[in-house]
Formats: C-alpha cells, sequence, structure tokens
C-alpha cells in the first residue's frame, strides 16, 4: 500500500530542519512550504513545534493549542509557587536564592538586593498572570544595569556626588 500523500509531504517537510528547543524538537520551515503545503506543515505541528522562517521577518512558531495552553498554565503555576515562596522567605534568605540563579545581584547594595527580591516577586507574579514575560525581562534588565554601576567604584562616586547647582530635592507632584 502506498503512503498517504499528506504523509509523504509531511516526511519530506520533517527533513528540512530540526533543531532542540527547551527541551523539545523544533521542526523548521520556510514560509513557502508552509503556503505549499498547508496540510504537511499542520501534521508536523501534530508531532510537535514548527519554525515558520520568513526572508523578511522574524521566524513564527507554530504550536498546537491545547501544547501552549497547558505551558502557559504550567507557567502561572510555577511562577505563583516562586512567588509565595521567595515572599514567606525572610528578605536576606530570598536575596541569597536570587543571587545563586543571578550572581550580579552580589554587587548590589544590601539594601537594593533586598528591593530587587521585592521587584522580582512582583514581576514574576504579573508577568505570569498576564502572560507577558518581558515584564520580568525588564525588571532583569535594569537591576543588572544597576548592579554593572555598583561594580564600578568610581561611576559610583560620580553618580552620588553633589551637583554644584543642586536645587534640592524634587516636590511631589500635585493633583489636578
Amino acid at each position: 500500500m502506498w503512503p498517504c500523500s499528506a504523509c509523504v509531504d509531511a516526511d519530506h517537510l520533517a527533513m528540512t530542519s530540526e533543531k532542540v528547543q527547551n527541551g523539545r524538537v523544533t521542526t523548521e520551515v520556510q514560509w513557502s512550504e508552509l503556503q505549499r503545503d498547508p496540510k504537511g506543515v499542520a501534521a508536523l505541528a501534530d508531532q510537535g513545534d514548527v519554525r515558520v522562517r520568513r526572508r523578511d521577518g522574524v521566524p513564527l512558531l507554530l504550536v498546537r493549542e491545547d501544547s501552549a495552553t497547558s505551558a502557559a498554565d504550567g507557567a502561572v503555576s510555577a511562577a505563583r509557587a516562586l512567588r509565595n515562596a521567595l515572599a514567606h522567605l525572610p528578605g536576606e534568605a530570598a536575596a541569597e536564592v536570587l543571587v545563586e540563579e543571578f550572581p550580579w545581584a552580589d554587587l548590589l547594595p544590601a539594601a537594593d538586593r533586598l528591593h530587587f527580591v521585592s521587584d522580582f516577586v512582583r514581576a514574576v507574579g504579573a508577568s505570569a498572570e498576564l502572560g507577558r514575560w518581558s515584564v520580568l525581562a525588564q525588571v532583569l534588565v535594569e537591576w543588572k544595569a544597576t548592579a554593572a554601576v555598583h561594580a564600578d567604584p568610581a561611576l559610583v562616586a560620580e553618580l552620588s556626588r553633589p551637583l554644584d547647582d543642586d536645587l534640592g530635592p524634587v516636590p511631589a507632584p500635585t493633583g489636578s
């Protein structure tokens, strides 16, 4: 018996390129292959994620909805558990946990490390609930930049010195 044409096309497409991403095999196809054989690419997506390469843009990732939903649910559950675990640890213990993962945080002064823990916990929660991990990524970028400043004593001194024409503290904005 001859194999079905969709199976042959899927086998042909599967031979294009495969990469391991996040512990899973991701098959890569060209945009033109998706246009030419959507059923074959859909068959590949039933087997795992499919990265669709485009000449004119960032690659697209074709993922089954049930896989995306379960991944999102798992991320939210893990983020909630992490947030709760860190929130219930004493401040210094939580900071030590994060320093193990983010060694640059050890360059922060003690008070800033505690502030980093607080910002991290809040960003993990917000990212998980919104499904927008860019929130957490931005917090990490900002705190890493702060740690880089603290790694340079000359820069810390320059940024901490009084200004010659300092006009004092800026008053809080008034509501209108």
